[in-house]
């Protein structure tokens, strides 16, 4: 007969599954440490939102820091208070800010810090 073809095997090799394995990982971890921050964020953002489009530009600031409150307990975010709002009132608009960091710990002491500002305002510009 003829001579023997010789193939050669293909596949990925054990380092190959190892290398993706750590890098999927790695990537899991992160996504699950960064979205609960920005789910977090959304409904802060949505509240402020909320606040300035329901309210009045005469509305008392311990009346607006007091819905946003209410908004906390229930969309269940601790970040922001009540407190930490800015309000300022200039021809006749409210505007409400806030500003805040959360840091989230990723392995020993590695952390992430996330920087954030809202801003909304309500009345007639």
């Amino acid at each position: 007969m003829g001579t023997a073809l010789v193939r050669r095997q293909q596949g990925v090799s054990l380092l190959g599954v190892i290398f993706w394995g750590v890098l999927v990982g790695i990537v899991l971890i992160l996504a699950l440490r960064i979205v609960p921050v920005y789910t977090e964020y959304a409904a802060i953002k949505r509240a402020l939102a909320e606040i300035a489009q329901r309210a009045d530009p005469q509305t008392p600031p311990s009346q607006l820091r007091a819905e946003f409150g209410k908004f906390a307990t229930i969309d269940g975010f601790t970040s922001v208070d009540g407190r930490d709002l800015v309000i300022t009132r200039e021809e006749g608009r409210t505007k409400i800010e806030v500003r805040y960091q959360r840091l989230v710990p990723l392995v020993a002491n590695v952390s992430l810090a996330f920087d954030f500002e809202i801003a909304a305002a309500t009345g007639a510009p």
